[in-house]
């Protein structure tokens, strides 16, 4: 089972599929769903995150993609949407990074973009 992500106009992923596994056979899996759909098509792996395959083996483009993700042609690689103006692309796993380092430790936090600081994060009435 292999899993298929069709791009717009634009490179955005708009759609992930499962498909059929290439190898063994003839057919081209991404040109053919390409041209059946009229979009771009692209292989994508499930196991695939940061440039590390989760199972030990081959990474392919970088990050499974997701709907909102960018195809890079030139870096060959799923990007996913900038959750911050201020975070920066790390180009060996196209990931996005904050510009300072999550504080470490049990707690939880989230980005405050506002002030630029890790905030830490309560749940209320728990």
């Amino acid at each position: 089972m292999a899993h298929y992500a069709f791009l717009d106009e634009s490179n955005i992923v708009t759609e992930v599929i499962v498909g059929k596994d290439e190898g063994g056979e003839s057919t081209d899996w991404e040109v053919h769903y390409g041209n059946f759909r009229g979009q771009a098509c692209k292989r994508t792996s499930y196991n695939t995150s940061g440039g590390v395959h989760l199972l030990g083996g081959t990474p392919l483009r970088k990050n499974y993609a997701g709907i909102g993700y960018t195809y890079d042609a030139i870096r060959d690689a799923f990007i996913p949407p900038k959750p911050y103006p201020s975070w920066l692309l790390d180009e060996t796993t196209c990931l996005w990074e904050p510009p300072l380092p999550m504080p470490d430790g049990d707690e939880l936090y989230t980005w405050d973009e506002a002030t630029g600081e890790w905030i830490k994060y309560t749940l209320a009435g728990f």
